[in-house]
């Protein structure tokens, strides 16, 4: 539409374009929502036809809707919205108009709360409101219809809040509450009356041929009732709106054509899907089939038409689905028989279409697991539709009493929407039926004919108006456009390749383009052919009359591929690319035929105006000859008499000149030698005087020198000496308490436990052996016994032998008597070994516990002393930690007050040249020797260092200020030997007394920058000390089990050792680096007084200067008052003289010069001849010259950009100028705030690569200074100083990044680590881009502080953000005369403001944090300085409010992601001074609570409160002195963390830590803008 109203335009003179345009947003507001898929999804169908005339001018416009979603408007489901005018109205409740709508925020009404969503990030809803306003003007509704229409929507959301209650138990009947404030309000808006609504919200009528019944309704149906007229009362005002929108864009005049836009929804499935979602697919499925008969079968059937071979493509019909949907006993005729049943339900119509379609059908299907959904298998996929609701949505009934009381209604728009029917009325029932249950009364006026008749179902009403959209669609020429969603997540830059093609897939596009690739999408009929390429025609070709023939012998000479194209009978098909290239030829053709014709006309054009021109040149050369030859003769005449006349005047005038110059020489030269004597006496006697002062001054200010240096001396030996006896008394300190030493008092215990178990071993080893021998013992005996018994068998079977078997016997009770013998033995024996082992075992027992315990006792010494190490190095490593904060802060100080003492430098020189374009005035002796000896002054004081001697950071980055030092010290040099030599003349001792000033400033800066640079290097090696000594203790951390660490104690020994003493050095060094600070600041506080002393003095000196000046005017006037005419006359003359001598000289040179041209010319030729064959080699290095010197825009050939731009020496005023001093920055989607710093390392690159150091800092130089005058320029203005600081802090991070310190290159990448630094070394230089960038950042500070300050009281302590809490005010209190000049809003507004200026121009976040912490400090002291300040401040509704205004600091800082940067605790003593005066403050317990609670407070601030403190009048006792005496003493014996001081210090800068960031950008892919004009720039 944007496009045909652009196109297109008007007629007349109401904009009709415009108007077009303005139905859109009306429409979004009114029918779009937020779905779970799109935030502005179109909840309507709609087809635009824009009317135009017979010039295709734009002269009207006609819409018509279909399907609105009516329930979204009473339901919405999870992450949804309702429609987006509520949403805008509520955003804009605030506005004076909407007052009166009893309107509040989204998240109060029933009807826009239910999705949870009440707010869209990328949405203003206020601004949308007015956007639709302004459309309702544009299309003539006027502002009170649109208040109606505003108070209709508002009572809209007023119903849904009215409150239903059930009367009983069982829920038949239900009541409205009479006092509800929804129900008022809906009744007030509508002008309505309340009882008559809250009756019939609760009952319904029933009318028969005879009776009336009026039935009460239960609290479900009454709500349903609710909604009901809700959504009716929306559908009319959507019609409505719809009806006025056509009556503004109806045509004025008759069309002649016309273009329809049908904006229409797409295909839809959710998880719950209903009546809408079916007639939304319904119809996406009628156009579906529209889209595949216009594309597939009247294309194909095209080519069938023209003879065209071609083979038919399958695609899908959904014919089979649109008849299960309309046709007879189809889904939706099955709905409306449904309808029409008295009984009819969602559940009974489900197992209808179960029964018909389910087994007859294959694209429907039932649910597994539900009995009240079914299936549908559209083109698009299957979709599960949810029967509950089918039949109320299709219905779409209100009772016919609510619409009675709204037709009864004073609003004329009501009046308007529902429109009486008929010339009877409803009539209410009278009141006091409210009591029955079911009244019964005779009707006695006959109903409406409108009301008889049975109303059309929405589905029947939607099919008819889809038919008749498929007629309008088929007349016409249609041209499709499909959405296609990338992703379901709503997410930018993110696509689903899967879900893309799938609905490609489901709209037919993929068969779509398999026809246009297989096909023929151009065509040509044969005349248009001819006509349009007779240019590429050959004569042979024209002979014929047949044109068809013409064509295909044209074509079949251009394409030689026959594929390419097809002859049908009327038309001409071509391939994808055949016409381009037709096109492409005929341009060709023509292009030739045009360069004939323009060189035939050229020529007789150039022809005609070399005549002309000839013939002119011939008549001015004429008549110009004759002017000449006149001049000529004239001028000739003229000189003859002028020398005449000379000769005669110069005679006379030389006389009378020669004469007056003789008298008044004589009386000039008797009052000047006069005045000259006396003028000589007065000088010697005061240069006399002036050398006297002189000495006694040096002499004092030598022996003041040498004592002060003495004092510091025998100081620094007393610390040096005190640091070497605090080492050694540690080292025997740490030799005694070291692990070794207990080694060396446990060695006895660890030698006595290995004795004891060796001891056991060895009785291990002897028990081991004597079971050996026992069991050897017993295998022999058991052999012997074998042995005799197999004998004694033998012997008792040889009863012949029967006295050898007595001697056996006997000898056999030998043996086992001693058998016997030897077991009792060994059983003894055994006893004793068994005891000894068992005596053994408990004394290895006691060993092992008391080698537990040793053990347990060491782990336990071990675990204390690594306790304690731990402790102390935290506790010593937070106080370095300060220490360095605290050395930070006074380096930052020294900076601030370096910048200052520039500041001066420039006042003071500023002044100097000022007073050196004033006349030059001549200096008696007397004030040169006392400017002499004020020079000498600070050279005495603090003589400049060396270049030499100083360390290599401490150097300025500006040349220009070495320069300056270097010219200050040869003056000195030069002053001190003409100091030492006597005074020989007057005008040899002459002097500048402000260059002496200015020197005598510069010393003094030389001073203090090299003091900073003395701090610079002791806080560096600080830094490098604390990080070694962290190393060790990080690593000492990482141990696991105490095991490990006792089995490495001689490790850990060294390295507490070391530990300790890198603390110890580190402290002594700290004490000395304070030391040294002290004595700098007592140096530099000295030097500030000398300074402003030497200031004064010279204020004085200008000022007898200036009267000495004003006294030789004077003089000078009246000697040329005194001098005649005739010595003018004669100076006059004398000068002539001298001008005719140098006109002579002039033109001798002029003739020299140019013998001397033609004697480099005939040079030239002869070194040509002679190098003639040198010309090619001097070419290709002229042409390589030009390539490297190629501008910024010039192309670049084959090479590829190197991250390099060249800048030549003339052109760095002009680069300064252009991107620092006339930069402005872009704020666009791609704009980049530190291209200047980019730029700028860009062009170091390219000095480095040529080893061009000297240029490196002459740009240097020159980019730091045109910083400062820009930063000082627009010191006020806080974008601009964000902006510089940005850029400083990118280019110090640059010269890191790339510089050749390895650790800034861990997270560069491989292209990134090509493009670093190779020769020059700048690290030194990011020293003092850190200075700047302080100087940067506390000039940013004091911006922010001076528009923060007026703001704070006003909105911290003034205004009243909390209704009420005035009259709780004390009665002491001092009202205000007015309303604050600021709230607490515009302080927020204020904060906002600088977060957004400092993240337009991407500065780190890190640096963001400290601003902020540093500008709550500043709101925080100032807030509690006026507290402390004014007793009547000191209240409890005071602290209330104060309370509420600092959360709501805490809750924008929560909102920024400022709340991790240190800022909150800033805001403590302002947070504890508020809760103090809340508390309450009576007895002990209260007093200590007040203790433990203000901990950030001082104790001087919490007594000043308490005694300040101002009761409300009968609600609260004045604060007892005894309290106040108990609270004084508790907080006496806490210790006080800081200075107890009563008022914070304002003027507080914390020190700031510059980070250092890789930044992500390739200087290679970095794109400069066009309108920064950097094109004298070489890029390489």
């Amino acid at each position: 539409m944007r496009y045909f109203a652009l196109v297109g335009g008007s007629l007349g003179d109401s904009s009709m374009e415009e108007k077009v345009l303005a139905s859109s947003p009306i429409m979004e507001a009114f029918g779009n929502a937020k779905t779970t898929r799109n935030d502005n999804s179109s909840r309507f169908g709609k087809y635009v036809e824009i009317c135009f005339s017979h010039e295709y001018r734009i002269v009207g416009a006609a819409m018509k809707t279909y399907l609105l979603e009516k329930s979204r408007l009473t339901f919405q489901a999870k992450a949804e919205r309702n429609y987006h005018i509520f949403y805008q109205l509520c955003a804009s409740a605030a506005l004076p108009e909407f007052q009166g709508l009893g309107l509040g925020g989204a998240e109060s009404f029933h009807y826009t709360n239910q999705g949870q969503c009440t707010h869209l990030e990328a949405t203003d809803d206020a601004a949308d409101l007015e956007s639709t306003r302004n459309a309702f003007s544009l299309l003539g509704v006027h502002e009170s219809s649109q208040l109606e229409v505003f108070s209709l929507l508002a009572s809209i959301l007023h119903l849904g809040n009215i409150r239903l209650r059930a009367k009983d138990r069982h829920g038949e009947s239900c009541f409205a509450e009479p006092g509800d404030e929804a129900l008022g309000l809906f009744c007030t808006l509508l002008g309505v009356e309340k009882s008559q609504v809250s009756r019939w919200l609760c009952y319904r009528k029933l009318v028969t041929a005879s009776e009336t019944y009026v039935k009460p309704m239960s609290r479900q149906q009454a709500l349903n009732a609710r909604d009901a007229l809700a959504k009716h009362i929306y559908g009319q005002l959507f019609k409505w709106v719809v009806s006025r929108i056509n009556k503004a864009l109806r045509a004025s005049c008759r069309q002649q054509a016309s273009i329809g836009i049908l904006d229409i929804y797409g295909f839809e499935t959710f998880t719950v899907n209903s009546f809408e979602q079916f007639c939304i697919n319904y119809a996406n499925e009628k156009l579906q089939q529209h889209f595949n008969l216009h594309v597939f079968k009247l294309e194909q059937e095209e080519y069938m038409k023209e003879e065209i071979p071609w083979t038919f493509i399958d695609f899908y019909d959904n014919q089979p689905c649109i008849d299960l949907i309309e046709a007879r006993l189809g889904i939706l005729d099955l709905l409306n028989e449904e309808c029409k049943m008295p009984k009819g339900s969602d559940a009974s119509w489900a197992q209808k279409l179960y029964d018909k379609h389910l087994h007859h059908s294959p694209y429907f299907q039932k649910p597994k697991m539900s009995t009240e959904a079914f299936i549908v298998h559209h083109f698009a996929g299957k979709v599960e539709y949810q029967c509950s609701g089918f039949l109320e949505k299709n219905q779409d009934t209100v009772h016919a009493e609510l619409i009675g009381l709204l037709r009864a209604s004073k609003s004329a728009l009501l009046a308007e929407l529902f429109p009486e029917e008929g010339d009877s009325s409803i009539a209410l029932p009278s009141r006091r039926s409210h009591g029955s249950r079911v009244t019964v009364r005779p009707s006695r006026r006959s109903l409406p004919a409108a009301d008889k008749e049975h109303r059309k179902p929405i589905s029947t009403q939607f099919k008819a108006s889809l038919h008749k959209l498929m007629e309008t669609l088929s007349s016409t020429a249609p041209h499709y456009v499909r959405c296609i969603k990338p992703n379901d997540r709503k997410r930018p830059f993110e696509f689903d390749a899967k879900r893309v093609v799938e609905q490609l897939r489901a709209c037919g596009v993929l068969e779509t383009i398999q026809i246009s690739a297989s096909g023929y999408p151009s065509r040509w009929t044969y005349v248009e052919f001819f006509s349009r390429y007779r240019a590429l025609t050959c004569p042979e070709e024209l002979t014929g009359s047949d044109e068809r023939q013409t064509c295909r012998l044209v074509l079949e000479r251009l394409l030689k591929d026959p594929s390419k194209y097809q002859c049908g009978k009327g038309k001409i098909f071509f391939r994808a690319g055949q016409v381009a290239f037709l096109e492409e030829l005929r341009g060709r053709r023509l292009r030739a035929a045009c360069v004939v014709i323009q060189k035939s006309l050229r020529c007789w054009l150039g022809r005609r105006h070399f005549l002309r021109m000839r013939a002119a040149a011939i008549c001015l050369q004429r008549f110009s000859r004759g002017l000449l030859a006149r001049r000529l003769a004239r001028h000739l005449r003229r000189t003859s008499a002028a020398l005449t006349l000379q000769k005669n005047l110069k005679m006379a005038l030389a006389r009378r000149s020669y004469l007056r110059t003789q008298a008044a020489a004589v009386t000039i030269q008797a009052f000047a030698r006069g005045m000259f004597a006396r003028r000589l006496h007065r000088q010697m006697v005061a240069s006399q005087k002036a050398v006297v002062i002189q000495s006694a001054a040096r002499g004092w200010l030598a022996r003041t020198k040498y004592l002060r240096v003495r004092r510091a001396v025998v100081y620094l030996q007393c610390c040096y000496r005190r640091m070497r006896a605090r080492r050694e008394l540690r080292r025997l300190r740490i030799e005694a308490k070291s692990v070794e030493h207990y080694k060396q008092l446990n060695k006895g215990m660890e030698i006595k436990v290995m004795q004891l178990q060796c001891k056991v071993d060895e009785q291990a080893r002897e028990n081991r052996s004597l079971s050996e021998q026992l069991s050897a013992l017993r295998a022999s005996h058991s052999e012997e016994v074998e042995r005799l018994r197999s004998e004694l068998r033998g012997l008792r079977e040889d009863k012949v032998q029967e006295k050898r078997i007595r001697e056996l016997q006997e000898q056999l009770q030998r043996v086992e008597s001693e058998k016997s013998s030897s077991e009792g033995r060994l059983g003894q024996e055994m006893g004793e070994l068994k005891q000894r082992l068992t005596e053994l075992e408990a004394m290895k027992s006691n060993l092992k516990e008391e080698k537990d315990a040793l053990n347990q006792r060491i782990m336990e010494q071990s675990q204390e002393l690594e306790d304690q190490l731990r402790r102390r190095v935290a506790m010593e490593s937070q106080e370095l930690l300060c220490q360095l904060e605290g050395e930070r802060a006074r380096y930052q100080n020294l900076v601030k007050e370096c910048a200052r003492l520039e500041q001066c430098c420039e006042n003071l020189q500023d002044e100097v040249a000022f007073h050196k374009r004033t006349p030059s005035l001549q200096r008696s002796p007397s004030s040169d020797s006392i400017l002499d000896s004020e020079c000498s002054y600070p050279s005495s004081l603090s003589p400049a260092p060396s270049r030499d001697d100083a360390d290599p950071q401490s150097e300025s980055p500006s040349q220009s200020l070495d320069h300056e030092r270097g010219r200050w010290r040869q003056t000195h040099e030069w002053r001190r030997l003409r100091s030492d030599s006597p005074p020989s003349s007057l005008d040899a001792d002459w002097q500048d007394p402000y260059e002496k000033a200015y020197l005598l400033l510069l010393g003094q800066l030389n001073v203090v920058t090299e003091d900073l640079a003395r701090t610079r290097e002791e806080l560096r090696r600080a830094k490098a000390q604390l990080a070694h000594e962290r190393k060790p203790f990080e690593i000492f951390k990482r141990r696991q089990n105490i095991a490990e660490i006792l089995g490495l104690n001689r490790g850990l020994e060294k390295t507490v050792e070391e530990d300790s003493m890198i603390e110890e050095d580190l402290k002594y060094a700290y004490d000395a680096v304070q030391v040294s600070n002290k004595l700098l600041e007592s140096q530099l506080q000295e030097q500030q007084q000398q300074h402003e002393q030497e200031l004064e003095g010279l204020r004085l000196d200008i000022q007898s200067l200036k009267q000495l000046s004003k006294q030789q005017q004077s003089l000078i006037q009246d000697l040329q008052l005194q001098q005649e005419e005739g010595g003018l006359q004669h100076q006059i003359i004398q000068l002539k003289r001298e001008n005719l001598d140098l006109e002579g000289q002039l033109e001798r040179q002029e003739k020299s010069m140019l013998k001397l041209q033609k004697q480099l010319k005939t040079s030239m030729k002869q070194i040509q001849d002679l190098t003639g064959s040198g010309e090619a080699r001097l070419l290709e290095q002229k042409v390589k010259v030009e390539e490297m010197e190629r501008p910024l825009d010039a192309p670049a050939g084959h090479g590829t950009f190197g991250g390099m731009l060249g800048c030549k020496a003339e052109d760095e005023g002009r680069l300064i100028r252009t991107i620092i001093t006339d930069f402005k920055p872009q704020h666009g989607p791609g704009a980049l705030p530190t291209l200047p710093a980019y730029v700028l390392f860009m062009c170091f690159r390219h000095a480095d690569s040529g080893h061009d150091e000297h240029r490196i800092y002459s740009l240097f130089a020159a980019a730091v200074s045109g910083i400062k005058r820009v930063v000082k320029k627009h010191s006020e203005d806080f974008g601009v100083v964000a902006l510089w600081l940005a850029n400083t802090c990118c280019l110090i991070n640059c010269l890191r990044q790339y510089g050749g310190d390895q650790s800034y290159r861990l997270a560069n990448t491989p292209k990134q680590n090509q493009h670093c630094l190779r020769n020059v070394d700048l690290a030194s230089h990011c020293q003092s881009l850190g200075d700047l960038a302080i100087q940067i950042y506390q000039q940013l500070i004091r911006v922010a502080q001076k528009k923060l300050k007026p703001m704070i009281v006003a909105a911290m302590l003034e205004s009243e953000t909390i209704q009420g809490l005035s009259s709780a005010r004390p009665p002491g209190y001092r009202k205000q005369p007015a309303a604050p000049a600021y709230t607490l809003d515009s302080l927020l507004q204020q904060l906002s403001s600088f977060h957004e200026a400092l993240g337009r121009h991407q500065l780190e976040p890190v640096v963001v944090g400290q601003v902020f912490r540093q500008l709550l400090f500043t709101i925080s002291g100032v807030a509690l300085n006026y507290l402390l300040l004014r007793r009547d401040a000191c209240s409890w509704s005071q602290g209330v409010q104060l309370r509420y205004n600092v959360s709501q600091l805490e809750e924008w800082l929560r909102a920024k992601g400022l709340q991790q940067t240190g800022a909150v605790e800033v805001l403590q003593p302002l947070i504890q001074a508020a809760q103090l005066l809340q508390v309450k403050k009576t007895t002990q317990e209260d007093a200590e609570a007040i203790c433990c609670l203000c901990t950030a407070l001082t104790t001087p601030q919490i007594m000043k409160i308490l005694r300040a403190y101002t009761p409300a009048a009968g609600l609260e006792e004045r604060v007892s002195p005894s309290f106040v005496s108990s609270v004084e003493n508790r907080l006496a014996e806490r210790t006080p963390a800081g200075p107890c001081q009563l008022l914070v210090d304002t003027a507080q800068l914390f020190p700031v830590h510059l980070p250092f960031s890789c930044s992500p950008v390739h200087l290679d892919e970095l794109r400069i803008p066009d309108s920064i004009n950097l094109t004298f720039l070489t890029r390489v």
